[in-house]
């Protein structure tokens, strides 16, 4: 069975990391050779895998890791729809990107390093969806962690990437502790960590309502950490200071997708809260309205796209708050490929042309068509053009939000959130590729096969993946209903439908009216908004005012604690007692000194203080 075989996927490009380790220092052009080899591997396991999922079914296969109190621990894999998908996109995502990496960092003296790293990181997502428990589940989080910090860091002599990594290890941390909390809050009420019989013990009443509750609370922290759902989605703009093949695999297939997988994975006990249905859809859809009004005024282009991610990813916790786990994995799987697309072509825009500002951009098509075309595929995707995958799975949340179980309000703000999209989306794709050519970019150029290969992949699948939504035969009666292994199949609505793609058309021709035809300007319409504008520049303030937390409360706290634990704790309370025992006896060794004279002048002090006292009284 291809349970059997799944661990194999994550083994494979774990092992390599360690040979990398071993032998990359002294024989770097191996390591390249040895990581691409190990994830195709990997992606072969997941074809036979799959293959054998559709003979076989679901199952789960464990081995005893160790015991502990009476209680037994497992290290096992799942195979089911959801991790069928999890699996195929990390490994497949991953064979592209690494391929890519060879041309854009040919010449790194670190390159073995990188690859090293990439396997790692590769290893720890996909142990991440395979794993039937949640120790072993955050055992590959903590890992995924890691790899995100060591790649974001890549190039750390640069002051920048090495603080951005430590502010996404350090955000990211945060929800890892609330994550771990409501993993033990779950052990404590059921005595396991294995997820199927969580969820069997949460359905039977086990689990007492409450501590249901704080746990998938915990949790949802920990998954909005990951995902970069507000208020915890600082670190990840800053990520973009690592190699552009890096921020490609974090946001197309591993890292910030590790948290709507992990709601998704939970959602049979998240659907018995309503409660916390209701704050993640909540934090979704300000997350996805917030980080598109974020992007419409971001001039980098990386920073364009991160903002991009930081808001699809509101967009799937939103349509897992409304009800609809199916969607939301839809959608993941139209962004990964769509992201990674848009990813490698922004980092082929910045190695052909030597910008990475939009401002310094403009008539790139007539340079590099292929990436212009290929760019335009997966941005009007995740717009919601009508036939490219992104418009299916977005019409998708947009009617889950609908029928589900939130009401009118949301679904209008939801409506808002989109045309945002669409607005950030035209304002890129013009200031970048349309317009004169400006001198600056006279000597761009495409990119060479190893990058653009992988590059015109992902947009064909980022195209034509929408036709995954359909049923096809009785057995499968469209994505979203095979993923769920439920009888729901792909919807249209009407009105719904006919409003997006109204959206999506004003948008697009607004912004081509301020940014092609120059007919409104974008200078004057930003002074019209004023301090809103101002508000959206700076981020709405989130990373001013963590700042302001860190440097008035949190350092000051800090030194606070210091200053008793050196002053009282260890110079009273651990040193004082050594002091007291030192001065005393610097004290009473007057007293032996082992002279007679000394003694015969104590005993006449003494005698005459006894005759004082005497006469006194």
């Amino acid at each position: 069975m291809g349970t059997d075989a799944a661990f194999l996927a994550p083994v494979i490009p774990a092992v390599t990391f360690a040979l990398i380790l071993l032998t990359g220092r002294r024989v770097p052009a191996i390591a390249p050779c040895l990581s691409i080899a190990a994830i195709i591997a990997s992606f072969a396991v997941w074809i036979y895998v799959f293959v054998a999922f559709l003979d076989d079914g679901a199952g789960t296969r464990s081995v005893e890791w160790f015991t502990v109190g009476g209680f037994e621990f497992t290290w096992g894999t799942t195979v089911d729809e959801i991790s069928i998908v999890m699996l195929g996109i990390v490994s497949f995502v991953a064979i592209g990107i690494q391929i890519y990496s060879l041309e854009y960092l040919r010449g790194d003296p670190r390159l073995w390093w990188y690859f090293a790293v990439q396997s790692l990181f590769a290893a720890a997502m996909m142990t991440l969806v395979l794993a039937d428990n949640l120790l072993l589940l955050y055992l590959g989080w903590e890992l995924v962690g890691l790899g995100s910090y060591l790649l974001i860091g890549f190039w750390w002599e640069r002051r920048s990437a090495a603080e951005a990594a430590k502010k996404a290890f350090v955000t990211t941390r945060i929800g890892d502790v609330a994550l771990l909390i409501g993993f033990v809050l779950l052990f404590r009420e059921t005595g396991t960590f294995d997820i199927s019989t969580i969820i069997t013990l949460a359905h039977g009443g086990v689990v007492d309502d409450t501590q249901l509750t704080w746990a998938l609370l915990f949790i949802f922290g920990g998954a909005a950490g990951k995902s970069a759902q507000i208020p915890l989605h600082v670190w990840l703009p800053d990520a973009m200071e690592g190699p552009t093949p890096v921020s490609a695999l974090i946001h197309a297939a591993t890292m910030v997708v590790a948290g709507v997988y992990l709601v998704v994975r939970l959602f049979p006990i998240y659907r018995m809260v309503p409660e916390a249905l209701d704050l993640i859809a909540v934090i979704g859809l300000l997350t996805a309205l917030v980080a598109g009004v974020i992007a419409l005024t971001m001039t980098d282009l990386k920073r364009i796209l991160a903002y991009s991610t930081i808001s699809h990813l509101g967009f799937m916790m939103l349509a897992v708050g409304a009800g609809a786990p199916g969607v939301a994995m839809f959608h993941l799987l139209a962004h990964a490929f769509a992201k990674a697309s848009l990813f490698l072509g922004a980092g082929s825009i910045s190695h052909g042309s030597g910008q990475t500002d939009i401002r310094e951009m403009g008539g790139l098509w007539r340079k590099m068509p292929f990436t212009a075309v290929t760019f335009w595929i997966g941005a009007l995707s995740l717009a919601g053009l009508p036939l490219l995958s992104g418009f299916f799975s977005k019409d998708e949340i947009l009617l889950a939000v609908h029928t589900g179980r939130l009401n009118g309000g949301f679904l209008i703000v939801t409506f808002v959130a989109v045309a945002f999209s669409v607005l950030y989306t035209g304002r890129m794709l013009y200031r970048v590729f349309l317009g004169p050519l400006l001198p600056t970019n006279e000597a761009a150029h495409e990119p060479g096969s190893r990058m653009w290969a992988p590059i015109g992949i992902f947009a064909l699948l980022a195209a034509g993946l929408g036709g995954a939504a359909f049923e096809w035969s009785h057995d499968y009666k469209g994505f979203v209903s095979w993923v769920t292994n439920s009888e729901e199949g792909f919807h249209l609505s009407t009105s719904i439908t006919g409003a997006s793609v109204v959206i999506v058309v004003i948008g697009l021709y607004l912004t081509w009216l301020v940014y092609v035809q120059r007919r409104v300007s974008s200078v004057g319409t930003r002074r019209r908004f004023g301090p809103l504008a101002t508000i959206a520049e700076r981020k709405f303030f989130f990373d001013e005012v963590y700042q302001w937390v860190i440097n008035e409360i949190v350092l000051k706290i800090a030194a606070l604690t210091a200053f008793i634990d050196r002053a009282w704790v260890n110079d009273i309370g651990i040193d004082g007692p050594g002091k007291t025992t030192r001065w005393g006896g610097s004290v009473l060794k007057y007293l032996q000194t082992g002279m007679v004279y000394n003694y015969a002048l104590g005993m006449v002090i003494g005698a005459v203080v006894l005759g004082v006292v005497w006469w006194t009284i």
